[in-house]
């Protein structure tokens, strides 16, 4: 076991551990630590805590020291030179003719690297532009191409369920998502409406995909001959999120379809004429296996 901090450089972005090097700190303080890039200026995710050494990456790199007044000024400064960096690199980009987007403008705390993130269709021969930069800001200069989901992330928006992004506001880094969990999930596999602003899958349908895969299990799939408590009937439709479904009754082929939850029907056979699953044969009220 290992004391550490995690700490956050971006919104959403990833939590990297560090030794507190015997310092007590708590959410949402700022520090400055040492990382792969260079000296950065951090906010600290999660206060101190003992971890197990299997998970964390080494080398275990120490806390340089707790961010100071001069240091978050410093910090305020370099939010300043990235806007005009960011201006002076668009003028770049257009001088040289180059088919690419310039999404985001990053200084290290030290000064000692500007990051210019871009989006662009294919490869990019930037070189000269890299000379360019340098020659104007006389530092290291390093231009990295990014994907439109990481795009999305950087610039934040509102998505089409009217809230922000996932990305940019709790999701600390991007999995893969497939048309299989919005196939499960129900919905409709119309590209433009499964499918948020930066044109992939959204991500909501692989951090929800975990509840829904555990009402598959419970919830009477459409077509399963089932017994209600009105009688033997065969299942409709279904609302995984309310646990109900939809039979319609052998007793009144023609009548209106009836609604039940999951936990008072019985699957007598699968849609496919197979036998129902063991967790589906006898259920409790909410839908669970019954004990006893």
């Amino acid at each position: 076991m290992a004391e550490v901090i995690g700490v956050r450089f971006k919104n959403a972005g990833k939590v990297y551990y560090f030794d507190p090097d015997g310092n007590k700190l708590e959410k949402g303080d700022h520090v400055i630590v040492e990382t792969a890039r260079g000296v950065e200026c951090g906010e600290v995710a999660m206060g101190n805590r003992a971890i197990d050494d299997e998970k964390i990456v080494q080398p275990l790199r120490k806390l340089m020291r707790v961010a100071t007044d001069p240091d978050m000024k410093h910090v305020a400064d370099n939010r300043r030179r990235e806007k005009s960096a960011f201006d002076i690199c668009l003028k770049k980009i257009a001088a040289h003719k180059l088919k690419m987007k310039l999404v985001d403008v990053e200084y290290t705390f030290d000064n000692s690297k500007i990051l210019f993130y871009f989006t662009a269709d294919g490869r990019v021969d930037f070189r000269e532009l890299v000379k360019d930069l340098a020659s104007v800001f006389r530092t290291r200069i390093e231009l990295r191409q990014i994907g439109v989901r990481d795009e999305a992330k950087m610039l934040g928006g509102i998505g089409v369920c009217g809230r922000p992004f996932c990305c940019c506001t709790f999701l600390g880094g991007f999995q893969p998502v497939s048309i299989k969990m919005a196939k499960e999930q129900g919905l409709s596999l119309n590209p433009v409406k499964i499918s948020g602003i930066c044109g992939r899958l959204m991500c909501c349908l692989k951090y929800e995909q975990e509840a829904y895969a555990d009402l598959l299990r419970f919830v009477p799939a459409v077509n399963s001959v089932v017994m209600t408590p009105q009688g033997k009937g065969v299942v409709a439709d279904r609302n995984l999120l309310s646990e109900k479904v939809t039979v319609r009754l052998d007793a009144a082929p023609d009548g209106p379809a009836r609604a039940f939850p999951a936990g008072d029907v019985k699957v007598l056979r699968g849609p496919r004429g197979c036998a129902a699953k063991p967790e589906q044969q006898e259920q409790s009220p909410k839908g669970k296996p019954e004990e006893g």
